[in-house]
Parts: C-alpha cells; sequence; structure tokens
C-alpha cells in the first residue's frame, strides 16, 4: 500500500514539475502513449465481456475507499488495507483463472494490426423493439400450450460472451417460428438455452450456470436453476417454458416469477426495454448539453 502511495505522490510531483518546466513531446511519447492506450482499452473491453466487470467495479469503490483513508491519514484501514492486498491479487488470480486462460487464448490468435484499430468497430447491440416482445411472448405461449421446454436468455448491459461461446452460433432475426423450430424436441438445437440480443438470436445450445441457492423450490427442475444463475451473475432477463407443466415463468436478479400471464410477461420485458431507452435518452442528453457548451464557448470568442 505504502508502495501505491508513494507512486501516486511521484506521478503528482512529476505532473507539477512537467506543468511548470513544460518538455517537448517526441515521437516516442506519442507512440508510448498510443501503445498504452490500445492495451487499456483491450484490458476494459475484456473485463467488460466477462463476469470481471462486476468485479472491477466493486474494485474501484474500494480503491477509492482507500484513497479516502488515505487523504485523512486514517492509519487502521491502510494498515489492514496493506495486509491483505496482495492475498487478494492472488485471489483474483484464482477466481478468474478460466476467463484470464481464455483471453491469453485469444491473444494469441489475435492478428496485432487489425487490432489496433478496432475502435469503434464493434456492433452496437440497442434496445430489442416492440416487434421482438411480441414475437417472444406468442413463441413463448405458443410452447407452453404444447409443454414444449425452452430457455431464451435477453441479454441487457452485462454482455454473456463467455456464455455466447458455450453454443452455436445463429445471429438470426428472431421471429416466433425460429423460437418454435429451435425448441422443437428432438431437433439439433433444442438442448440448452438461446441468447437474445437486440432483435436477433446470437447463439443457441448453450450451457447456463446453475444456482446453488437452497430457496429455490424443490419442485423446480434444472432448466429453472439454470435460468436463476444466469440471472444471478448478470443483469439479463431469462424467460422459461415449463417442459412438466407449459407454465411461463421468468428469472431475473436471483429471483424467480412463476406461471405469468401474457399480459405479464410482455410487461416484465417492457420493463427492461424502456430501462435501456432511458439510458440511451440520458446519453442524448448529455450529448447535447457538450454540444449547447461547445457553441457557447465560440460564440464567447
Amino acid at each position: 500500500m505504502q508502495t501505491i502511495i508513494s507512486t501516486i505522490q511521484g506521478f503528482a510531483e512529476k505532473y507539477m514539475y512537467w506543468t511548470i518546466n513544460p518538455q517537448k513531446v517526441t515521437a516516442t511519447d506519442v507512440v508510448e502513449i498510443l501503445i498504452i492506450t490500445v492495451l487499456f482499452y483491450h484490458v476494459l473491453v475484456w473485463i467488460k465481456d466477462t463476469r470481471a466487470w462486476m468485479l472491477f467495479k466493486g474494485i474501484i469503490v474500494i480503491l477509492v475507499f482507500i484513497l479516502v483513508a488515505a487523504v485523512f491519514q486514517m492509519n487502521t484501514i491502510l494498515w489492514l488495507a496493506s495486509k491483505t492486498v496482495n492475498v487478494a491479487v492472488i485471489a483474483l488470480a484464482v477466481i478468474f483463472q478460466p476467463e484470464l486462460r481464455k483471453a491469453l487464448d485469444q491473444l494469441g490468435r489475435k492478428k496485432f494490426v487489425s487490432a489496433l484499430f478496432e475502435f469503434g468497430l464493434q456492433q452496437d447491440t440497442g434496445r430489442f423493439s416492440d416487434k421482438t416482445i411480441n414475437e417472444l411472448v406468442k413463441a413463448s405461449f405458443e410452447m407452453g400450450k404444447v409443454k414444449t421446454g425452452a430457455l431464451i436468455v435477453v441479454e441487457q448491459d452485462i454482455m454473456l460472451t463467455e456464455y455466447e461461446r458455450t453454443g452455436i452460433d445463429l445471429d438470426s432475426i428472431l421471429t416466433s417460428q425460429l423460437l418454435i423450430n429451435i425448441f422443437e424436441k428432438n431437433t439439433p438445437l433444442h438442448d440448452g438455452a438461446i441468447i437474445v440480443r437486440g432483435d436477433r438470436v446470437v447463439s443457441a445450445t448453450c450451457y447456463l450456470p446453475l444456482s446453488d441457492s437452497m430457496s429455490i423450490s424443490k419442485e423446480l427442475g434444472t432448466r429453472h436453476r439454470a435460468a436463476i444463475g444466469i440471472s444471478e451473475v448478470s443483469d439479463s432477463l431469462t424467460i422459461i417454458v415449463s417442459e412438466e407443466t407449459g407454465a411461463v415463468s421468468v428469472a431475473k436478479g436471483g429471483k424467480i416469477y412463476r406461471e405469468l400471464t401474457q399480459d405479464g410477461l410482455r410487461e416484465q420485458l417492457k420493463i427492461i426495454q424502456n430501462a435501456e431507452e432511458k439510458e440511451t435518452s440520458r446519453l442524448h442528453s448529455l450529448q447535447r448539453r457538450l454540444r449547447d457548451v461547445k457553441k457557447r464557448h465560440k460564440s464567447a470568442n
């Protein structure tokens, strides 16, 4: 911990020195900044595409708390932090060993020249449309009538890339006919879950983590336990159609809402659709404010 604090103080001293005595920026400095930027960007993308994203946000909160403790000289907290930091690093390496192995494997296969220019080229997932909601509701209750089991994961902010890789890539427009055909008994894709991103089915036959919660009813099977499990590690919404009863349920936030009506399912989908829409509206509002600030700055000059 003392090393971290000393490093921060060293950067602060260098910043003050450069401010007072500006140095000439060389081509080497520019290349160095670009390399660090690219590496930092790819680390953040990797974190965003795994369960490490939630952990990363928690670590930021802890670091801010430790920084506050350092500013106010809370010696007991700083002593505890210094004694646990080494153990925490080892624990993180053990917990995220599968994700780290996948990241290193992808790094070995990546073409570095093309990777340097990937900024902003990733597809925008966007929110799903009202048509997609209608197709999901229609397919769920059509399958429920004939007791066809189904597991449909609707992705939100947390990317489900690691679970998407366990299935078969589809990248197809979501329709009720497609969903019914996928989950038809004795077909190649009926076993496992599908992942929905925006208005598309991106993957089928995906394996989901099973919840180990003791509060889950014993009458619920593996399909329901998997739906609750994925909702515990992400912000996704999962639609479950029971193969035994034909009842339609929804799992989100580690909870399950059983035996929904068509209106109930539509309402649950509308909630997450509106949440994404509100987030987009806030982003557009921020962009408008930035443009207004720029216009005022130009007019003042």
